[in-house]
Order: C-alpha cells, then sequence, then structure tokens
C-alpha cells in the first residue's frame, strides 16, 4: 500500500499498482483520498504538457495546509493516464508498506 500523510493523519491509501507516477510526483486515484480531509480551493497552475492544474487544501485536526493537493480534472491528450488523480507536497509524506 502506498500512503499519504499529513499532520498525524492518512489523507490517502492505495494499492501501489494503482498509483501513477510522473515528474517523480506519486499519484493518487480519486478514490483514495480520505475526502474528509480535502477542501477544495480556486486555486489554478497550469503545466504547458498536462494541462491546468486544481488544488485542494488539506485540514486535519484544525490545521490546513495551503494547496498541498493538486489534479488535472481534464488534462492533456499527453497526461490523460492522471486524468483526476490526485498528488501532494508542501509536507505530505508518501510511505509505501
Amino acid at each position: 500500500m502506498v500512503r499519504a500523510l499529513w499532520n498525524g493523519a492518512v489523507i490517502a491509501e492505495a494499492p501501489a499498482a494503482s498509483v501513477k507516477m510522473v515528474e517523480g510526483n506519486v499519484y493518487f486515484p480519486p478514490d483514495a483520498l480520505d475526502r474528509q480531509y480535502f477542501v477544495p480551493t480556486v486555486q489554478t497552475t497550469r503545466c504547458i504538457w498536462k494541462g491546468r492544474a486544481s488544488y485542494y487544501d488539506i485540514v486535519v485536526s484544525g490545521k490546513t495546509n495551503p494547496g498541498a493537493a493538486w489534479y488535472y480534472p481534464s488534462p492533456t491528450i499527453l497526461a490523460k493516464r492522471i486524468a483526476s488523480y490526485v498528488a501532494f507536497w508542501q509536507g505530505v509524506e508518501i510511505n509505501q508498506s
């Protein structure tokens, strides 16, 4: 299993075979997220080859990690395999067991 952890909580968990690696980032399938910790934001960025990314704030035990999760709801054809998959940064730990 691959797990994303932040502030003492497992915020995402998936079998290793279901995650995708892109540019050194682990992308979790959408159903792997523990949705209680995710708050959609209006933040977006654009990647020249993946398209427009959307972001979530992660909120655990009253503490917020702003924009710490991102995904591509409608990626370019080059990145279609990660459509709606979620990756993390800003202190989110990724562990594999």
